[in-house]
């Protein structure tokens, strides 16, 4: 909830206990002042996250109290009650800073809905800051998947999806852990709720903190105003965790008590909040062994581990190539005002050819680059660049395979006694390292196919004699 605890400010003890015990009533918090001058000191005690005053009071009246809270707390809406309310009154209150009014008598029901208005507004102003402030992509893309092994992932991510348990996506990088979590989120009946994503890996301990629970005014140096975590930001919807393997024991033990009792304070408060997320995690790393390691809590694994998901390599799902290269040379044209080029056949063998160490990711930054600096119309071979290297033709042997003497005794006496089978493997498997995982330039350096390469790969993978 945007609106957990009401700070109600007025000098008539009736009106002051029946508004208490309506905000009561309607599930929220509630402390009160009986003048503006004490309801300062309460917003600096009790840090609320709303305001109803009564306008007339003695001393320093409702509107005043609205401007000394601009001033001081900016992001503090306050509400008016009055019973002479007047379009010039009412115009000059908004302009000083009043969120809303509420005519007396006012009843349980109206105070309820001028909660509920200033809660959807406070809550679409803090996704607007996180979201302008968030250095995001072009939204979220459909999932393309052909192969068998992500089709199964999609079927249980969709089951997954209708539950409110926790899910662990693991996977290596680039391999579209983000893409699988927003295809639950938009699945799931938190559908028209936000999702929010953290990457945990970008933040140092302290911003990390912050950034997850927030943090008041004066938490430390720079926290010049409150600002809500990404926890807040996601109530009613779906919090990402990107590569929470990475997070400090100090943070996997705060993480875990949101997790067992969806509560927290900010950073610098005492205010506890609580909220509705789900969170889904997402990390490169083998959680299980971090546990065995003793790098990661046990507790907050299993409290993670409820619904797993593994994302397999692309370098597993060579059905997914073609398709994935395809549906980004669509996106990348349109976004450059180009016509979609074809791809020949030639530059589809080596795509297919590739081992793709980077995943999903790699082959979208390929494609793009192909589709852009490559000649309008068709994509050649030649424009399809790979790794670090600029072009597949500079890749050259290692220093190791250079100096290599084939005739040199000491090597023909290492090769004797092996069987043929096994020096066929380490030879493709060395030159596989040399080239970097290019598999067109190994086949060429070895006299083979690459076709024939890629079976043998096959072979040796599902024999389990490489990874």
């Amino acid at each position: 909830m945007s609106v957990q605890r009401i700070l109600v400010v007025d000098d008539d003890a009736l009106s002051r206990e029946f508004l208490v015990e309506a905000v009561h009533s309607l599930g929220y918090n509630a402390v009160c002042a009986a003048n503006a001058e004490e309801g300062l000191q309460r917003v600096e005690q009790d840090q609320p996250d709303m305001v109803i005053s009564d306008m007339r009071m003695p001393g320093m009246d409702g509107i005043e109290l609205a401007e000394q809270i601009r001033e001081r707390w900016p992001d503090l809406p306050v509400v008016l009650i009055t019973a002479h309310g007047t379009v010039e009154t009412a115009v000059k209150a908004i302009r000083d800073g009043v969120q809303d009014f509420l005519l007396k008598p006012c009843s349980p029901d109206a105070i309820g809905l001028v909660i509920e208005r200033v809660s959807r507004t406070k809550r679409l102003e803090q996704e607007n800051a996180y979201l302008r402030d968030e250095v995001s992509g072009t939204g979220s893309a459909p999932m393309v998947a052909e192969s068998r092994a992500m089709l199964e992932l999609l079927r249980s991510a969709a089951r997954i999806s209708r539950s409110c348990g926790t899910v662990l996506i693991t996977g290596e990088s680039g391999t579209g852990k983000e893409r699988v979590a927003q295809y639950i989120h938009q699945a799931s009946p938190r559908a028209s709720g936000p999702f929010i994503r953290v990457n945990c890996a970008a933040l140092s301990e302290q911003l990390l903190e912050s950034e997850l629970f927030g943090h008041e005014r004066g938490a430390f140096t720079g926290a010049h105003k409150m600002r809500s975590g990404r926890f807040e930001l996601a109530d009613g919807g779906t919090l990402l965790l990107d590569e929470l393997g990475e997070i400090s024991s100090k943070m996997q033990a705060k993480l875990l008590r949101v997790l067992q009792e969806d509560e927290f304070e900010r950073v610098g408060g005492q205010k506890t909040l609580r909220v509705d997320v789900r969170v889904i995690a997402s990390t490169n790393r083998n959680l299980a062994a971090e546990v065995a390691e003793g790098r990661f809590r046990e507790d907050l694994y299993y409290r993670l581990h409820v619904l797993p998901l593994h994302v397999a390599p692309l370098r597993e799902r060579e059905e997914d190539i073609l398709p994935l290269a395809r549906h980004f040379t669509d996106i990348y044209a349109r976004r450059n005002g180009l016509t979609p080029p074809a791809m020949g056949d030639e530059a589809i063998e080596r795509l297919l050819d590739w081992t793709w160490p980077g995943n999903v990711r790699e082959l979208e930054n390929v494609v793009q680059r192909a589709v852009i600096l490559g000649n309008e119309g068709c994509i050649r071979p030649e424009d399809l660049v790979f790794g670090p290297a600029m072009s597949i033709e500079s890749a050259t042997p290692t220093k190791a395979a250079q100096d290599l003497k084939l005739h040199d005794p000491e090597f023909a006496l290492a090769l004797a006694d092996n069987p043929m089978s096994e020096i066929e493997r380490v030879a493709i498997l060395a030159t596989l390292e040399s080239t970097r995982g290019n598999k067109t330039e190994a086949a060429r350096r070895l006299g083979l196919t690459a076709r024939t390469l890629s079976n043998k790969m096959k072979i040796w993978r599902q024999a389990g004699l490489v990874a």
